[in-house]
């Protein structure tokens, strides 16, 4: 289906960026609420899940939360708060940094690493549903563009 459709718009787009940029902003919106509903039964928003996900790629190392914050996908999130309420979840923990006393070091807890492994499931059989609509080599191709269009 186009974007025009989706959107039920009648005139036409003033220029094929223009078209770009209103499906890439659909098209995300749309990838976001497929992740919420897969995230939901497990009690954490997408801001959290990338939290976890940043964590588990450092483990067993601590993260900085100032280094959260920097790798998030969502740079408008809140990273104390969100780990606040996933210590809450005592899916991380967070301790005062040794070498910095300002700075807090948080790492994803076993707990944390079992919920994660679950969604990877969850995941695997999203990212099935979305082979039958592109191949490998498109899905390549569209995320080396998209890399192209932020340089």
């Amino acid at each position: 289906m186009s974007i025009e459709t989706d959107i039920k718009q009648t005139t036409p787009f003033k220029s094929p960026y223009q078209r770009l940029m209103v499906n890439l902003m659909y098209t995300s919106n749309w990838v976001a609420d497929a992740q919420t509903q897969v995230l939901k039964p497990f009690g954490l928003t997408l801001q959290q899940f990338n939290v976890l996900r940043i964590l588990r790629g450092q483990y067993p190392n601590p993260v900085k939360v100032s280094d959260i914050t920097e790798r998030m996908l969502d740079k408008m999130s809140n990273a104390s708060r969100l780990v606040d309420k996933l210590v809450a979840k005592q899916l991380v923990v967070r301790t005062e940094c040794p070498s910095d006393r300002r700075a807090v070091d948080v790492v994803i807890t076993e707990q944390g690493l079992a919920l994660l492994k679950r969604l990877d499931r969850r995941q695997n059989e999203w990212d099935e549903s979305q082979q039958c609509k592109l191949t490998k080599e498109e899905a390549t191709y569209l995320s080396q563009m998209l890399d192209r269009m932020r340089s």
